[in-house]
């Protein structure tokens, strides 16, 4: 593991440091050391972005010139790829990824679904004709909605922030990128390459700062930002929506989630799905992760012996930072760490009985680690079961049949994800159909991809990302009526 180097604000067109060359130390969650450092904005350099984005958007032809905008697009997409390495050790090292996820989500899905969105471009209509009624011709045109505050979370940063920035381009729009401050190197590198690409002054911009709150209250509350679109936890999302209602900022959240995976006791490979779903993939942090296990009351403790054993065999196939198997690392800071533990505790406290994990792992290096945990003997009125952990902790409910898996699965705030297991389809599929989440995999469908839609129902957002669906989100709708 080497020094990541120095993230720099991207403000205006220029790379440049924050004022007074303030910075801030960015801590790798595998060690718990420096491993790089990130330029700390002062709200003058936010000040800075925000007239800029305001500027770019107001007083060139980025909103209007849709072939200029894909060609930088695409040039862009070009140079992310040309420096996947690159990609790979800020995930490795900055956000704590195993080998398998950075393989997977944190830089071959954003790479491979930003060319999904590049690819279903050319298909967004750009107007619609409503005919002639009363001697009056009518259309409907769609705009870049103006300046873009996307804020945005540290488990998957460089996906998430591919999603915004890209879509918000394609439509239109100028763009002010707030990573968080645990990930700024995520963000950084769109502000490095986009100048590489040659944007124009102000159309992206990137500002990385120690403080969480000080830039996003700043775009939020600034009435010359039109959109802020944030993934992150329902809290915050709250909190923004309260915020930008003095201003009427649209809003567009991805929040989080307690998604429920319902396996049927005719399920063919019933002991193959339940071991699998032990929730280790990037230490569970993720929003649409399925971690809540619903298994049949009639096959509940042999889902206990199954999972057992399968948390049993994975103990020597996590922490690992240079086996390509690994798909568990640490969580991203010590602060995550000591939240995860705070629930394990609130587990035992509840009278849930701890099958596996728990404990913080200080054997398996010098930084954020905690065991991949699941709990048995729960019932969904624990806050172990409706409070989003956003760690490796899986919870698991039994039901005694359809009817109460589903309504177990509906008794939550959230409604992101969520899984169905049969050897029915037709039944499965019926079951999905009542489910109130935003994607749903039957028999292991993956409804996640850069042309598909997503998001969540309830308290797990408001729109849509990726998709065409996704980049109409920082769309505005004018409708033009004319006589001859």
């Amino acid at each position: 593991m080497s020094l990541l180097p120095e993230g720099l604000l991207y403000v205006d067109g220029e790379l440049r440091r924050a004022e007074g060359g303030r910075t801030y130390d960015n801590i790798g969650p595998w060690t718990g050391d420096v491993v790089g450092k990130a330029a700390d904005a002062s709200a003058a350099d936010v000040e800075q972005a925000i007239a800029a984005a305001r500027r770019a958007f107001d007083e060139t032809d980025w909103a209007t010139d849709h072939d200029k905008r894909f060609a930088l697009v695409k040039r862009l997409h070009e140079l992310f790829v040309a420096n996947t390495d690159r990609l790979v050790a800020i995930a490795r090292d900055e956000v704590g990824t195993p080998l398998v996820a950075v393989n997977r989500a944190q830089v071959a899905q954003c790479l491979n679904s930003w060319a999904d969105l590049m690819e279903i471009y050319p298909g967004l209509p750009w107007d619609k004709d409503f005919g002639v009624k009363n001697g009056v011709h009518r259309k409907a045109v769609y705009e870049g909605i103006g300046v873009v505050g996307a804020i945005t979370p540290w488990n998957f940063p460089l996906y998430v922030n591919a999603e915004k920035v890209v879509s918000a381009l394609l439509a239109g729009c100028t763009v002010i990128l707030k990573p968080a401050p645990d990930t700024p190197l995520a963000g950084a590198i769109f502000g490095e390459l986009a100048a590489e690409a040659g944007f124009p002054a102000g159309v992206i911009n990137v500002i990385t700062a120690a403080d969480p709150a000080l830039a996003g209250e700043m775009l939020v509350t600034d009435p010359r930002v039109d959109l802020i679109t944030f993934t992150g936890s329902t809290g915050i999302g709250r909190h923004i929506m309260r915020q930008g209602a003095e201003t009427m900022t649209r809003v567009f959240l991805e929040l989080g989630g307690k998604s429920a995976n319902i396996v049927l006791e005719d399920t063919p490979n019933f002991a193959q799905v339940v071991a699998q779903s032990i929730l280790v993939f990037h230490a569970g942090q993720g929003c649409a992760v399925q971690s809540r296990l619903l298994v049949p009351r009639s096959r509940y403790e042999e889902a206990k012996t199954i999972l057992k054993a399968a948390y049993d065999g994975f103990e020597d196939r996590w922490g690992l930072y240079d086996d390509p198997a690994c798909s568990m690392g640490p969580v991203v800071s010590k602060k995550q760490m000591e939240r995860v533990k705070s629930y394990v505790d609130i587990g035992v406290a509840e009278g849930a009985t701890l099958l596996a994990g728990g404990n913080l792992r200080p054997d398996k290096g010098p930084g954020w680690f905690i065991e991949p945990t699941c709990f048995v003997d729960v019932t969904n009125d624990m806050r172990i079961a409706q409070e989003e952990i956003f760690g490796p902790v899986l919870v698991v409910i039994p039901f005694d049949d359809d009817a109460d898996a589903i309504r177990i699965a509906n008794d939550s705030v959230y409604g992101l994800s969520g899984g169905v297991w049969s050897g029915d389809l037709d039944r499965a599929m019926k079951i999905a159909g009542r489910i109130r989440t935003g994607t749903i995999a039957v028999n292991g469908g993956i409804p996640i991809n850069g042309d598909l839609p997503f998001g969540g129902y309830k308290q797990s957002g408001i729109g849509r990302a990726w998709g065409l669906e996704g980049i109409e989100e920082y769309l505005e709708t004018k409708v033009i009526g004319w006589r001859e």
